[in-house]
Order: C-alpha cells, then structure tokens, then sequence
C-alpha cells in the first residue's frame, strides 16, 4: 500500500490489467467482497499483535486526523454526515471535518491497538477503549491526556499514564523527565511514516466500512513489517 494508490477504483482498475482472468466481474461487486475481508483482516491483525507483543513493555498512545475535505469546505460537506465532524489538529493548527485515528504503539513502533471517533472526539474520551486489552502496564501521553481524573481511570484499569506537565503547571520542571519525552516521540516518527509511506490520512472511501477497511489494512500492512518470515518455512507449513 503505497501513496499512489489511495483508492479501491485504481486499485481494481489496476487488477483488471495486470490480472484479467482473477478478476471477472464488475467493480461493485468487488467492493462487496472486499468489505467482507474486513473481520477477516482484523482476526490476522489480532493474531500477530498477539505474536508480538510483550508483557512488561510500554506503549505511547496518541491520535492523528482522517479529513474527509479540504478546510474550505468543512461547514457544508455532506458525506458521513450523521457521524463525521468538525475537530481541531492542533498539529496544524487547523480545524477538519472528519474522523480521528487514536493509536495505541510500543516503543518500537508496532501498532498494538487502534480506535476511530468523530474529529471532535478528545483524545481522553478515547484512551480507556484504545488501551483496553493492551499487554503494556505503564503508558505514556502527551499534554492532551493531562487530567487526574483520566490518571485514576488508567489506574483503575490496571495501567499506570505518565504525561508531560503543561510549562504553567506546579512542579513541571522536575517532573517533564527528557527521556520519557523524548521516548514518547515514537508515536510521532511512526505517524509520519503511516502518513507518507501509507496514506493513512487520505482516504477517498465513501462508506465507513470502506473507510474502516482502508485504516484497518494500513495498519496491518504496516505491521507486517515488524516480522521476519522464513519462505521456506511457510512452504513447508
């Protein structure tokens, strides 16, 4: 999955070329049947996180922005309306119309979880779910998820959030540890890549499953990358 293919019309366009007798019948159905790949992408998806993830280690959980148009535009786009809505990136400091992709990752970068929410859904309105089920006790935040409210949840749950204190906030000094600054960049350096290699952010579907199956495979292509597989193995399995 790269940027030059950011849709299931080219990607089907590009079938019908290189592989006209697999592919007989009409574009329509083609994308009934790759919606139905959905379940089937998510049960791999969580069969391998199972593989890889560890007890003990630490995950950093963040979100980034899925616009559905251009800013011009967000006040009278139609589509996904009963679901989709304005939010702020304050990355860009713009606001969008679209989804959030709220992103749970290891130090590593391997994608452990991953939740999708209207843009104006907080950041903290969506961690207890993306965290739900993750291997990793102790979770690292930015300045978004501040909150001793948020804090007591996680703690109840079993996991124990550090965030960076805001530079106004009593104690930030020696409390903004640079090493876990620094270690909670991951996320950011992660998200480029799903960004520039992977499209992740572009997503020209008119559906939400379409839309869901698009981020569901990024995630999983790009997860895919963390393994190393033996052919010769697989053939023998």
């Amino acid at each position: 999955m790269t940027t030059n293919m950011q849709s299931q019309r080219k990607f089907f366009a590009w079938a019908k070329l290189f592989i006209p007798n697999q592919v007989t019948f009409d574009r329509t159905r083609f994308n009934r049947r790759a919606h139905q790949l959905l379940p089937v992408i998510m049960a791999l998806r969580h069969g391998l996180t199972q593989e890889y993830a560890q007890t003990g280690q630490i995950a950093i959980i963040d979100s980034l922005p899925n616009p559905l148009c251009q800013k011009v535009r967000n006040k009278r786009v139609k589509i996904f309306s009963e679901i989709a809505d304005i939010g702020y990136n304050a990355t860009k400091t713009m606001y969008f119309y679209g989804f959030k992709t709220h992103v749970a990752v290891t130090t590593t970068g391997y994608i452990l979880n991953y939740d999708i929410t209207p843009a104006s859904v907080h950041d903290t309105k969506a961690a207890s779910t993306l965290i739900d089920g993750c291997p990793c006790p102790f979770v690292l935040g930015d300045v978004g998820y501040v909150g001793q409210s948020l804090k007591e949840e996680f703690a109840q749950l079993g996991y124990d959030l550090w965030t960076p204190y805001r530079s106004n906030m009593k104690g930030a000094k020696q409390h903004n540890s640079r090493a876990l600054k620094k270690l909670r960049r991951t996320i950011e350096s992660r998200f480029s890549i799903l960004v520039d290699n992977y499209g992740i952010e572009r997503n020209l579907t008119r559906s939400f499953t379409g839309f869901w199956l698009k981020i569901e495979l990024t995630v999983f292509v790009y997860n895919l990358g963390f393994f190393s597989f033996d052919e010769d193995e697989i053939i023998t399995n």
